[in-house]
């Protein structure tokens, strides 16, 4: 029996059911502890022994009575900072609390897997390792805290999705190479010296210089980097000044950046730092930077794409198989195809009927629930060729 022949309508309402869940009863980035204990309690209901490599983190572990590889399938478990706008009756329960990236979803998707390959250890070959991941939504990241604790520790390949409201549902895209950009952040503080409205030519005034450096940045990606290398600079913050008259003796900046290779990252900070240093000081003032990397790029392992593409087409039909272009929205999964071969997807959740299709991190943000049947569909297609024993997993190419 094909594995994901056991996705029946009994499992598609359960899906739905611990998503409405979950998305009632939102946790923040590493506050995630009733979410994982909800998770706890189904993985001990289906015999699944499991660990905890971070507070609110736990991997489960299905292994199989036949020898072969160690795959791992990642979800995340964290929700935002977001005043839910939406009515339906499961909205969320906790105010300034939301499911607006569908985090919901997805950890519905792997309890689901979870369940489904509690029943087939006797086809399995090696080991599933599920990780259920705490806070992919900041900078600190949960990612490398599951890779710190050993979450992925001899993992032979690792897989991930993300629903993906603006990608029509009933789709799947997987892509090859580079799918979402690495995101760093940075922060100026220009200082110079303040002094009275009226008589500019008296101060050296830091926030014209920080309003002629949000375009001079610009220059960046304009004049420095290759044009056909994508890459993003984007001062999102300019903060400066008490009153109408009053020059300030300060002015910050703060912004991101974000790029598709680790080349153009690397000369984006290099030359970042240089134009800060020698614009203020051309204006007679001096700055502060503090430039922090976050999520490297997502990088698709080719073979082990080229390998999942048959379970993609399994689960949508081939006709429903995409390559979208790269994001430069970011992912901390970026820190497993680090340590492992990794491969991750995106599943059309998108639909206006459903009235899922607003963007993500919108207060109206949801999820077309067809779509969370899809997803398991799709993990369990590509668990079937990684780990059924009648395949071997493609040897890693590595792309950084």
């Amino acid at each position: 029996m094909d594995w994901a022949e056991y996705v029946d309508a009994d499992a598609e309402r359960d899906l739905v059911r611990w998503r409405r869940h979950l998305h009632q009863h939102p946790e923040l980035s590493f506050e995630e502890f009733e979410t994982s204990a909800f998770v706890a309690r189904n993985l001990e209901e289906w015999g699944i022994p499991f660990d905890r490599p971070q507070p609110t983190g736990l991997v489960g572990h299905v292994r199989g009575r036949h020898p072969g590889p160690t795959v791992a399938v990642r979800c995340d478990l964290d929700a935002l900072p977001i005043e839910e706008e939406n009515t339906f009756d499961f909205r969320s329960s906790v105010p300034g609390r939301m499911h607006a990236c569908g985090h919901d979803g997805h950890t519905a998707i792997l309890l689901g897997l979870a369940r489904t390959l509690s029943g087939l250890r006797d086809e399995i070959h090696g080991e599933v390792r599920l990780l259920f991941q705490p806070a992919e939504e900041v900078l600190e990241s949960g990612a490398r805290h599951m890779i710190e604790g050993g979450a992925v520790d001899g993992v032979d390949a690792v897989l991930g999705l993300h629903l993906f409201s603006t990608l029509e549902t009933g789709r799947i895209s997987l892509a090859s190479g580079p799918v979402m950009a690495s995101a760093d952040v940075f922060r100026i503080v220009v200082r110079g010296s303040g002094g009275h409205g009226a008589y500019p030519h008296q101060t050296v005034d830091p926030l014209m210089i920080g309003a002629a450096l949000v375009g001079q940045l610009q220059t960046l990606v304009s004049r420095r980097v290759p044009p056909l290398e994508p890459a993003v600079v984007t001062v999102g913050t300019l903060h400066a000044g008490t009153a109408t008259n009053v020059i300030p003796g300060s002015a910050s900046l703060s912004g991101t950046v974000r790029t598709l290779s680790e080349a153009v990252r690397d000369q984006v900070e290099r030359e970042l730092r240089a134009m800060v240093s020698l614009f203020v000081q051309a204006h007679g003032a001096t700055a502060e930077l503090e430039y922090q990397r976050g999520n490297p790029v997502v990088q698709n392992d080719p073979p082990l794409a080229s390998f999942l593409r048959p379970a993609a087409a399994a689960a949508v039909g081939e006709g429903s198989v995409v390559a979208l272009p790269p994001t430069m929205g970011a992912e901390d999964f970026a820190y497993y195809g680090r340590v492992a071969p990794s491969v991750f997807a995106f599943v059309g959740a998108g639909s206006r009927e459903a009235e899922s299709d607003f963007p993500h991190h919108h207060p109206r943000f949801t999820v077309d629930e067809r779509a969370l049947g899809v997803g398991l569909r799709f993990f369990l297609e590509a668990v079937e060729r990684t780990s059924s024993g009648h395949a071997e997993l493609p040897s890693r190419e590595r792309s950084d």
